[in-house]
């Protein structure tokens, strides 16, 4: 998992963000509200992890505004603040799990896992589009304007997480940590060669290009049509 942690005290950012990579998760940890803000409206991330009382902006402020931009990540709001009226408020601010300090990190990585359940459960599509490419999860059937396209396994499962990110910039370390469960980067061109080969795939013989290379940043699959 991909988590934003957005907390200001730096000894528990330091004991979750731990506590996390020791569980093979990455982590991005901000300090104040704004920042928080932004980093979860422009980043990819599979959770965040809210402290309720923030510099800059408060977390609940934070959540309600991600919300209102229509951003559906899954959230798990830390707060010393432990009341009914409190919980009430972090879940009606769009919260989807309340955790009160102090905590054990066993508490907090099961709710953690649980809302990110939810979220699959809930979300999960079995039919994946980006203009004229289609996926069939049920199926393992791809195409593109109607002509399938055989790939193996490694470039199916790369092909369906940038579909399923499409629109946004896909990162190596993201490929890395969930297409081929690596957390550490093998200092390979074993993404370069996969993208290549998949690009020949879905893009070769076609007069939209959807497939391509972020200069210094990662890979975007994207519909020419929305830019």
């Amino acid at each position: 998992m991909h988590i934003l942690l957005i907390e200001d005290d730096q000894g528990v950012a330091d004991y979750i963000g731990r506590g996390l990579r020791d569980n093979r998760h990455s982590v991005e940890h901000v300090a104040n509200g704004l920042e928080g803000l932004q980093r979860g409206q422009a980043g990819t991330f599979d959770a965040l992890i809210v402290d309720r009382m923030l510099p800059g902006l408060d977390g609940l402020q934070v959540i309600e505004d991600l919300r209102r931009n229509g951003n559906k990540v899954p959230v798990l709001i830390l707060s010393a603040l432990g009341d009914v009226d409190d919980r009430v408020n972090g879940l009606r601010a769009g919260g989807d799990d309340y955790l009160v300090k102090p905590f054990a990190f066993a508490e907090l990585m099961a709710r953690l896992e649980a809302i990110l359940r939810r979220q699959q459960t809930s979300s999960y599509e079995t039919r994946l589009k980006v203009a004229d490419l289609e996926m069939d999860m049920l199926s393992h059937r791809v195409s593109r304007a109607g002509q399938v396209l055989n790939l193996q396994p490694r470039e199916y499962k790369l092909l369906e997480y940038l579909m399923r990110h499409a629109g946004q910039v896909v990162t190596r370390t993201m490929l890395l940590e969930n297409v081929w469960d690596y957390h550490f980067d093998p200092q390979t061109n074993v993404i370069d060669v996969h993208i290549s080969r998949l690009r020949q795939k879905i893009d070769r013989g076609f007069e939209l290009t959807l497939l391509s290379t972020v200069r210094g940043a990662g890979y975007l699959l994207q519909d020419p049509g929305t830019v």
